[in-house]
């Protein structure tokens, strides 16, 4: 359904993204970011599927500043984290800020999935969104200095020792205006079903919810 496109941050810096527009006029724009393995098929699976539920959506490859067009495989855990900390925060969100810029005058939601999940929860706070998802972010309860000004959801697996119980109740103190939701028996990554944690009806649940959310609060600014 989408195609790779190029965009441009601020800075000058050139980098790829994968976008899918939908049939008909956009209920808003869907910026997804990537987990530490790069602009894999499931974030190109994401953006295909909010295209379908009538996002306009866009992923970009936010690796490109260290390598361009790393993609990893999910074994490759410990890569993914080096690349992952060569990149800073000012470029990273100047980069998620470019595409958010590509979308146009709609109203936008970031997506985000593991490392995604902090940088969308860093984004709620820094960047000019209108909603914003955090599928796991590893990195939240680090970054609870930094607090969101739109509206956010929150999708945490049960048995996800990288985000335990007393690491999301900090995040649910942090943020009382937040939306949470704990899928029991769900791990880590249980929304991509290329990995060993993926969970059919979780995920479904989750996109499900994400879907009616973001309808709600994008539409809103259309209207």
């Amino acid at each position: 359904m989408g195609e790779q496109v190029g965009l441009t941050a601020r800075d000058g810096h050139a980098f790829d993204a994968y976008r899918a527009d939908p049939a008909g006029e956009p209920i808003g724009g869907i910026v997804v970011v990537q987990e530490i393995f790069g602009l894999t098929a499931h974030m190109k699976r994401v953006v295909d599927r909010y295209a379908a539920e009538g996002f306009a959506a866009v992923a970009p490859a936010l690796f490109d500043r260290v390598e361009r067009g790393l993609v990893l495989d999910y074994s490759e855990i410990e890569r993914g984290r080096a690349t992952m900390q060569k990149l800073d925060w000012q470029n990273t969100l100047a980069d998620v800020q470019a595409a958010v810029e590509s979308l146009g005058d709609l109203g936008i939601g970031v997506v985000g999935f593991c490392w995604g999940g902090t940088v969308a929860h860093v984004a709620a706070s820094e960047l000019s969104i209108d909603a914003a998802v955090s599928y796991y972010g590893t990195g939240v309860a680090r970054m609870l200095d930094k607090q969101p000004k739109c509206p956010i959801l929150y999708h945490f697996g049960e048995l996800d020792r990288s985000i335990p119980p007393d690491a999301i109740e900090r995040i649910r103190q942090a943020v009382p205006n937040g939306i949470f939701h704990v899928y029991p028996g769900a791990d880590h990554g249980f929304d991509c079903r290329d990995r060993a944690a993926y969970s059919p009806s979780d995920s479904q649940l989750a996109f499900e919810r994400s879907v009616s959310f973001l309808r709600e609060h994008l539409a809103a600014k259309r209207s």
